[in-house]
């Protein structure tokens, strides 16, 4: 199916409606294969560029007339080779032309060019047109101006008004195709996220990424302890869970802990367990996560922020096996397999006497480092895919579509929040867009929005002082070198995504001196 409102909304298909609109005076609407029409001319409020339609669309059964042309011209193109024919309306020497719109071999709507006159038509013509109006309701005095605007076109003004016509259907076909593309691209990603570019749940196809797999695959048998570093929001649980279910221990426990959230106290009793009275408030014996995780794999997160009298404790249950639960006078033993992670400089930690180097060497066995996601060149993308898809089947609702614009901010953001921030961003991006199958640059967080905004100008240097103009024209030669280089000089590519004709495109390639790919790329 069409998506008509998208289509209304598309730049090119704005401009050739004000070209038709400015060069023949005529009005452009779109139907569907029921005879609905799909623009806004059917709106309460809609006011028609065109002064014989606005006359006839206020008339009692003005919408009824043109829906009797709309029939008639549908079912006459569905029977016709042709793509594009002119038809006589239901008023008389009224004119109007129609082209199909054609998707998978079956039409599924029309592009209508309406109203106009022959150039030959006689006064007696337009009286009886001015009559016919008169007749359906029409004001005497608002009937006469309407006919008097008619545009009276010769046979080589239809026969172009008729190109550009097909144009607009061909132009909306296109958009169906990119469309169904997109979506087919999104499938495969996918299908591809469940091979190439996953590890456990972990999405990316970047060379760090690919790196870290390889790495993984590689201690995937090991026993040994393991140390991963990375920001806030980068995926050390995912890559924790990664190792212990690729590890022999993958039947027994996972669980994990952040050291930053207990003090020293509650975090003794929730690794190694209390007794019954040990303190006030412990009326019963508590397991630990040490015996509990007894032949698994326990993650101890934000490690850095443990204190040194912790650290003293955690290095003889990795050197020895053994712990003493609060309260306790025995030892208990435990096999379990440590993987820690900190976002914090350990080495500077250790010089500061922060951080006990004996246990840093006793954990950093094997050490896996995560890139932030801003240096993870192309997985921007792939985990908005993903996300997206994954909050709207939560929702119920079908996958929005992003608007270019969206994926531009996007990927320009440099996401101090990393993975975890991006999640958020498309949560609140599915819930702002409501009922809107797209999502719009209006519904994307501020922050965001600022960034792209106060970067634009910095990052390629156009000044902000002094002619508009001139620093319009700075910009066109930025948008336009960079792109030709961006689409391997394919011209009719770029044109489509500045929204300008390929011969719009070609005149300011030249004007600008761009037409040598030296010069495009700015040697």
């Amino acid at each position: 199916m069409i998506n008509w409102k998208e289509v209304s909304d598309l730049h090119v298909i704005s401009k050739l409606e004000e070209i038709l609109g400015k060069w023949f005076g005529v009005e452009v609407f779109y139907t569907d294969n029921h005879y609905k029409i799909r623009s806004h001319h059917t709106d309460k409020d809609y006011k028609s560029k065109n002064h014989f339609m606005n006359v006839q669309m206020h008339m009692n059964y003005g919408h009824e007339y043109i829906g009797q042309d709309i029939e008639k011209i549908t079912d006459q193109l569905v029977n016709s080779k042709e793509d594009t024919v002119t038809f006589s309306t239901f008023f008389p020497h009224v004119q109007g032309i129609a082209s199909k719109i054609v998707i998978d071999g079956e039409m599924l709507g029309t592009v209508i060019s309406y109203p106009f006159v022959h150039d030959s038509i006689t006064q007696d013509e337009q009286t009886e047109i001015t009559a016919k109006l008169i007749e359906c309701g029409a004001d005497k005095n608002d009937a006469k101006s309407a006919v008097e605007h008619l545009r009276k076109m010769n046979s080589y003004e239809m026969d172009y008004l008729e190109e550009l016509n097909d144009l607009v259907a061909c132009e909306i076909e296109t958009f169906h195709e990119e469309i169904s593309k997109r979506e087919e691209r999104i499938q495969d990603l996918n299908s591809e996220l469940g091979n190439k570019y996953r590890y456990h749940t972990m999405i990316g196809k970047s060379k760090k990424m690919q790196h870290i797999y390889n790495l993984l695959d590689k201690i995937s048998n090991s026993e040994s302890s393991v140390f991963i570093q990375g920001s806030n929001g980068t995926g050390k649980e995912l890559i924790a869970k990664a190792v212990h279910f690729y590890s022999p221990r993958k039947d027994n426990m996972f669980l994990a802990l952040n050291c930053s959230a207990f003090n020293d106290n509650l975090l003794d009793s929730e690794l190694f367990g209390h007794i019954k009275g040990a303190f006030t408030g412990a009326v019963k014996d508590k397991k630990g996560l040490f015996e509990m995780a007894d032949g698994g794999t326990l993650f101890l997160d934000e490690i850095g922020d443990t204190s040194l009298s912790m650290q003293v404790k955690l290095l003889r249950v990795l050197q020895e096996g053994t712990y003493l639960p609060v309260g306790a006078t025995s030892q208990k033993k435990a096999d379990v397999r440590i993987i820690a992670a900190t976002n914090k400089n350990i080495k500077e930690m250790m010089v500061r006497g922060e951080f006990r180097e004996d246990l840093f060497y006793r954990i950093n066995v094997i050490n896996v480092k995560i890139p932030a996601l801003r240096e993870r060149e192309g997985d921007i993308h792939l985990l908005m895919d993903h996300f997206l898809q994954k909050r709207c089947a939560e929702s119920g609702i079908a996958v929005k579509t992003v608007s270019r614009k969206v994926t531009e901010m996007m990927l320009n953001y440099p996401w101090p929040g990393n993975v975890r921030e991006l999640e958020n961003e498309i949560e609140r991006l599915v819930v702002l867009s409501g009922d809107s199958k797209s999502i719009l640059p209006e519904h994307v967080s501020p922050r965001i929005v600022d960034f792209g905004q106060s970067s634009v100008v910095a990052n390629r240097g156009i000044n902000t002082s002094g002619n508009l103009k001139k620093a319009l024209e700075e910009l066109e030669i930025i948008m336009i070198r960079e792109g030709l280089r961006r689409c391997d000089f394919n011209k009719s590519k770029l044109a489509k995504e500045l929204g300008i004709s390929r011969a719009s495109l070609i005149m300011k390639v030249e004007k600008y001196g761009l037409d040598k790919r030296k010069k495009a790329v700015g040697e």
